[in-house]
């Protein structure tokens, strides 16, 4: 989601009470092993919330390779653990006294998920925890409403990654509804590989199996308690993860990361139409000279995109809303 390292002085104040223990004044790290990067977040947590101190993401591709043998790939375990001891690195460096590692779909979808944990634990010395989609979605929900603006609203999260996509629907306190579905942009860009450009004989078959997933897979279990969530008031559609963050970035042309002008971002159903029809249009080597858009992030954007798209005209959304928030920031908080 980040495409470099920010020195960062926000504060977040739950929007509820956790659970979880505190440490005043205390730096925690938490290292984020995703099917497409890996990222860390930095950050000091008391009782007051979570004020991020540093932020960092290498793109590392766990999931490539991955789909078709459910195998973790030698080279892309190897990435992946190189980037892990870079961060705990970092970490140490500030003298963080609690650092967690944890990953996410492509580990636990693995049939050789150990490959990965003892390749960290050798490179970092650090053990890995793999989370459950439950788990995930929990969190997700928990960062999100570290906000407290959104968390006043009835809310639909949308935290689309590389391995997998969590659908959680709740207000304030209460989560009606999670699910982790396996539907991701990496996954999908490996079962629906494009041209250079796309063709549109590539887009119709990419389009055409996420809204038949949307509609037999996902429909069926969400819509029941969305149209129950409606009736506290109008359910606003929220993205979180990699792809709305650089959506946004690339609607107000930021070349750098910036949390504030992200997260006031709202992207409506015919905004993100454009960005999809742009994006589909081009060849990789233009794709990669959109500002907002990281270059190593230009192929899997097509996905990400795609999917935002489907599920807005799947569920009738008429906007997006943009969190930089999600798993991380309660992670940090439970660590």
């Amino acid at each position: 989601m980040i495409a470099k390292c920010h020195n960062l002085a926000f504060g977040f104040k739950p929007a509820f009470p956790y659970d979880f223990p505190y440490m005043t004044n205390a730096l925690r790290a938490v290292i984020d092993v995703g099917t497409n990067s890996v990222k860390l977040l930095i950050a000091e947590v008391t009782s007051s919330g979570v004020h991020p101190v540093h932020e960092e993401s290498r793109q590392t591709r766990l999931g490539q390779g991955f789909y078709e043998t459910h195998e973790l790939q030698p080279a892309a375990v190897a990435h992946t653990a190189e980037a892990v001891r870079v961060f705990a690195d970092t970490a140490r460096a500030k003298n963080c006294p609690v650092i967690r590692v944890i990953a996410t779909s492509a580990a636990r979808d693995a049939v050789n998920p150990t490959a990965l944990t003892s390749a960290i634990l050798q490179a970092s010395g650090l053990e890995t925890e793999i989370i459950s989609g439950a788990r995930e979605a929990d969190w997700v929900f928990q960062g999100v409403a570290t906000d407290t603006e959104l968390a006043k609203h009835p809310l639909l999260l949308l935290d689309v990654g590389g391995g997998s996509t969590e659908f959680i629907l709740g207000h304030g306190q209460k989560k009606n509804f999670a699910h982790s579905f396996p539907l991701g942009t990496v996954r999908l860009m490996e079962q629906f590989p494009v041209s250079d450009p796309p063709t549109s004989a590539e887009f119709a078959a990419c389009s055409g199996w996420l809204k038949h997933f949307l509609h037999a897979e996902v429909r069926s279990q969400l819509l029941p308690a969305l149209e129950r969530e409606q009736a506290n008031g109008t359910v606003q559609l929220v993205g979180t993860g990699g792809t709305t963050s650089i959506l946004a970035r690339m609607e107000k042309k930021l070349d750098r990361f910036d949390r504030d002008r992200i997260e006031s971002t709202v992207l409506t159903f015919d905004q993100l139409v454009a960005h999809r029809q742009n994006l589909w249009s081009l060849p990789l080597a233009e794709r990669k000279q959109i500002e907002g858009l990281p270059k190593l992030r230009a192929d899997v954007i097509l996905t990400g995109v795609l999917i935002f798209e489907t599920v807005m005209a799947e569920f009738g959304f008429p906007e997006l809303r943009v969190s930089t928030r999600g798993l991380r920031f309660a992670a940090v908080m439970a660590g």
